[in-house]
């Protein structure tokens, strides 16, 4: 980058214009490119004052407005509440393919053929088994540990299964590691609930469906026949699409920062879990169950809207870092809730929640603040409706969730702008001091 001359710069293949910069300190005047609505932070590394300087630096604590990568997996236009896979809109996919369908959309790029579909079915279902160690592993842990915990170390486990998949160069063993992991998911989640609840492991049945299998492994019992609720097996499925990516969040950015170091697939995802564990990523539908039981009746949510416009209280389930109107998912999940609940009896959750969500969307103070029902306001419900406890919340999510990570890890591999993450940081300890021997401090 020049400084700028009297005539303009000629125009890059790509670029849309240019931002102009000047420099106060210096009263030079620099002319970077934008392309895709963007300037490449390396671009304001010459604005300095001295030669010997660094150069300039952007400062984005959370990387709140920073694009880290292209990807072509997900599109939010969160201001419009728009969430596509692939360019097609969440809400087609949610009602009309299944699970597979969707993990080979994000995965491959279109949606699939029948027999593409069946062959994908075929290739993931050939590794569901589990091998000795991690069934040792998994009699190992405390029964009281938190499934999450169980399904990180279950999931780094497997490098020790598999360690060809540090072969993260080789597109043919990505391939098999991406089928093995899909496959393997929902296996160590059911073993962790298992686990959590002291009771034997059902082993999966590879002519069920991805959500049907899952919830046969949750809820069956060793040896007897399992036929899922045709409505909770929808639902789950359901659920795992709505989950299956959301663009560069929390957990895929740290799918993507641990790969950048060419790490095996299985530690790599082992730390996208950890981070959805955290309470500010994946734990948001819990906190939602949470905030329903503080409400006792829906004559007492008046007061309690009162009491968040006050501060005394979070309306948990309620806007999104990206959304700036009604999150899609919460939609679909809305009407799933619905239909769950038809087939286990009353659910008084549900109605409190119905009617908070309508008097919120009534109130100005909660509008004009763009606090709109996210994906988290009903997911929590449907799982308390099918029968499990705010511990296997997460590990739902993170079962959806995995193909997506998965994709991320593929498609960053694959690019040519591929390199290691590593941050710059603003120094604000000490400056130069002399050291003082240990007996003179």
């Amino acid at each position: 980058m020049q400084q700028q001359s009297s005539e303009s710069p000629p125009t890059q293949p790509g670029v849309e214009g240019h931002l102009r910069i000047t420099d106060d300190r210096t009263g030079r005047q620099y002319e970077i490119p934008i392309t895709d609505s963007s300037i490449r932070a390396l671009d304001l590394r010459p604005i300095k004052v001295r030669e010997d300087e660094f150069g300039l630096l952007s400062y984005d604590p959370g990387l709140t407005n920073t694009a880290t990568c292209h990807s072509g997996i997900t599109f939010i236009d969160g201001a419009r509440g728009i969430l596509n896979y692939r360019g097609f809109a969440i809400e087609d996919l949610s009602a009309h393919a299944c699970h597979e369908e969707v993990a080979w959309l994000l995965w491959q790029g279109e949606l699939p053929t029948r027999d593409q579909l069946e062959a994908f079915n075929r290739s993931w279902k050939e590794h569901l088994e589990i091998r000795p160690a991690i069934r040792a592993l998994f009699a190992s842990f405390r029964q009281d540990l938190h499934p999450m915990s169980m399904l990180l170390a279950g999931t780094a486990a497997l490098l020790g299964e598999f360690p060809e998949a540090r072969k993260v160069r080789d597109r043919e063993n990505r391939r098999l590691q991406i089928l093995r992991l899909f496959a393997l998911t929902p296996v160590l989640a059911a073993m962790a609930w298992k686990r959590h609840r002291g009771e034997d492991f059902v082993e999966p049945d590879p002519g069920l469906s991805y959500a049907g299998n899952l919830l046969r492994m949750l809820q069956g019992r060793p040896g007897e026949p399992f036929q899922p609720e045709p409505a909770h097996e929808r639902a789950l499925d359901a659920l795992l699409i709505l989950h299956a990516d959301h663009e560069q969040n929390c957990s895929a950015n740290a799918m993507r920062a641990v790969s950048s170091s060419l790490s095996d697939p299985y530690s790599a995802a082992a730390a996208a879990i950890a981070a959805l564990f955290g309470p500010l990523h994946g734990g948001a539908n819990q906190a939602v169950l949470e905030m329903l039981e503080e409400i006792p009746s829906v004559e007492a949510i008046p007061a309690f809207l009162e009491s968040c416009k006050n501060g005394e209280r979070r309306l948990m389930g309620f806007g999104h870092r990206v959304y700036k109107s009604y999150d899609p998912r919460a939609k679909v999940i809305q009407g799933l809730a619905e239909e769950v609940a038809k087939t286990v009896g009353p659910q008084p959750r549900l109605v409190i929640a119905r009617e908070l969500e309508r008097q919120a969307l009534e109130d100005p103070y909660f509008v004009e603040r763009k606090l709109f029902p996210n994906v988290d306001f009903y997911s929590g419900m449907i799982y308390d409706a099918l029968g499990f406890p705010t511990d296997m919340f997460t590990v739902f999510f993170a079962t959806g969730r995995m193909i997506g990570w998965l994709c991320h890890w593929d498609e960053f591999l694959e690019d040519p702008e591929f390199r290691i993450v590593r941050p710059r940081q603003l120094y604000t300890g000490p400056g130069p001091r002399p050291f003082v021997p240990l007996e003179q401090r």
